[in-house]
């Protein structure tokens, strides 16, 4: 069952098309990844998608439901969330208070405070942060910026996840963490949309994958299938 589509998605900066005319779809259950060079529009296509940026043409469907038009916070209590290439988080706010918000005001449903606040903290378990939870956001290390800004995501109840270079900045020791983290996130039953420069990571734990370059889809396919294509070799993995 597709959970996401998108039909000639189009972005137009002036005359520049930074998204052109990209049909996707993304199955419910699956980690999907979307690679290319720098400028390839994948920020792009993922601001799209969440209702950060309007789309110029095309179409994106939620569950069925027509999504393109609608605000961001609309598309979030729907169940689609999101994590930035830098961490956007409340920085004065302590890390409990970071995901408390989110699980307060990213959702349809009404909860209590005692509630939203047993709710983050059983999060900041699962992320391995709750030793940190009376710290500030803006005293965390990256490695934890980014762990923080994926249990606020969590927070939000979504059934679609979309990380921008969650392991952008980590360490050798950090990536493997990382990727433990979205298989543990997968095993709930959310299903990933992913951006990621760490090849070694997205060819791991990606099911398919989906190749842009200058605001085109020139590629889509498993990881072998990617890996050995002629076109994503010259245009972006190299030799």
């Amino acid at each position: 069952m597709r959970i996401l589509e998108g039909e000639k998605v189009t972005k137009h900066f002036g005359g520049l098309a930074a998204v052109h005319h990209v049909d996707f779809a993304i199955n419910q259950g699956e980690v999907a990844g979307l690679i290319g060079p720098n400028g390839a529009g994948k920020t792009t296509l993922f601001n799209l998608i969440s209702g950060s940026l309007p789309a110029t043409a095309g179409e994106i469907r939620y569950k069925g439901e027509k999504i393109t038009g609608l605000k961001p916070h609309q598309i979030c209590k729907m169940g689609v969330a999101r994590t930035f290439q830098s961490a956007k988080l409340f920085a004065g706010l302590t890390v409990l208070e970071n995901v408390l918000a989110a699980s307060l005001f990213g959702t349809k449903r009404a909860i209590s405070v005692p509630d939203a606040e047993k709710e983050a903290t059983e999060l900041l378990k699962f992320v391995e942060l709750s030793t940190v939870g009376a710290i500030l956001a803006k005293d965390l290390p990256i490695a934890n910026r980014k762990r923080l800004e994926v249990a606020r995501a969590l927070a939000t109840k979504p059934d679609l996840l979309m990380f921008d270079e969650v392991m952008a900045g980590l360490n050798p020791t950090e990536v493997p963490q990382a990727m433990e983290l979205i298989t543990k996130i997968r095993s709930k039953g959310i299903t990933i949309f992913m951006i990621e420069h760490v090849m070694k990571a997205i060819m791991s734990v990606c099911d398919r994958i989906i190749v842009l370059h200058h605001g085109s889809k020139i590629a889509e396919g498993t990881p072998e299938e990617i890996a050995t294509s002629k076109t994503v070799v010259e245009v972006y993995l190299g030799e």
